[in-house]
């Protein structure tokens, strides 16, 4: 019961918040010539820079949580439901209940945690992304040792064009013997290809943040910062 309490309270005390910065949305730019709504957009008008942040309750095992953000016709973030699913079904899944239970692992359990933070184009093609995998495990209230590594994904075009990795940094405070494993995992991402030749118009940079607790649960924190961007990118995350 005092589980299901937490999970219900952290919910209601809005837990799962959304952060909306947008320098040049409220006014409209033209994109490059043949953009079309970047890569591979729609509308042929750019709603600016966008940085979005947010965070999400690390399921109980088993289970995986997952959100997706929309940048709306006039070019606001639109927040969509917060979902639980089972952990094997990944994006396929629709919707379920959230759980009743959010259990903590046993003391000397050794508990695995992964989280993804994409940013998709609105024809749901996966433009960049970044993911975490962790392990870690407890023994008398403290994390006796953890791992946390870190990867990108990027979406290429023909003629060597398209997305490409700038640059990915990973930092974990705490290793051995630890009450909290945080780790920070960051990726800039860059665009040359059909839709600007040029190769400064887009860029995507992912954050993405992962606390690893004595009691076996987990937390997983996001941001992303994006140069212009269209109506209908959306952003993906989740944990599980």
């Amino acid at each position: 019961m005092r589980n299901r309490t937490t999970l219900a309270a952290v919910l209601a005390a809005g837990a799962l918040t959304l952060t909306f910065t947008a320098t040049t949305a409220a006014t409209a730019s033209a994109a490059p010539t043949g953009a079309a709504g970047g890569p591979s957009g729609r509308a042929a008008t750019s709603c600016g820079d966008v940085r979005l942040t947010g965070e999400l309750p690390a399921p109980p095992a088993g289970m995986a949580v997952r959100q997706q953000v929309t940048i709306g016709e006039d070019c606001r973030p639109v927040l969509g439901e917060v979902t639980y699913v089972p952990a094997g079904d990944g994006a396929a899944a629709k919707s379920a209940a959230a759980p009743t239970t959010v259990a903590a692992a046993a003391a000397g359990t050794t508990r695995q945690f992964k989280s993804w933070n994409e940013m998709f184009d609105c024809c749901n093609i996966r433009m960049t992304g970044l993911y975490t995998t962790s392990q870690w495990t407890t023994e008398g209230n403290r994390v006796t040792s953890a791992t946390t590594e870190a990867t990108q994904a990027w979406n290429r075009e023909p003629w060597n064009a398209g997305w490409n990795l700038k640059s990915a940094t990973k930092s974990t405070d705490c290793a051995t013997d630890c009450a909290v494993s945080r780790t920070e995992a960051h990726a800039d991402f860059t665009y040359k290809g059909i839709f600007d030749p040029s190769g400064d118009w887009y860029a995507n940079t992912h954050h993405s943040y992962v606390d690893l607790n004595a009691d076996g649960t987990a937390t997983c924190r996001f941001d992303v910062s994006l140069r212009h961007t269209f109506i209908g990118w959306n952003w993906q995350r989740g944990c599980q």
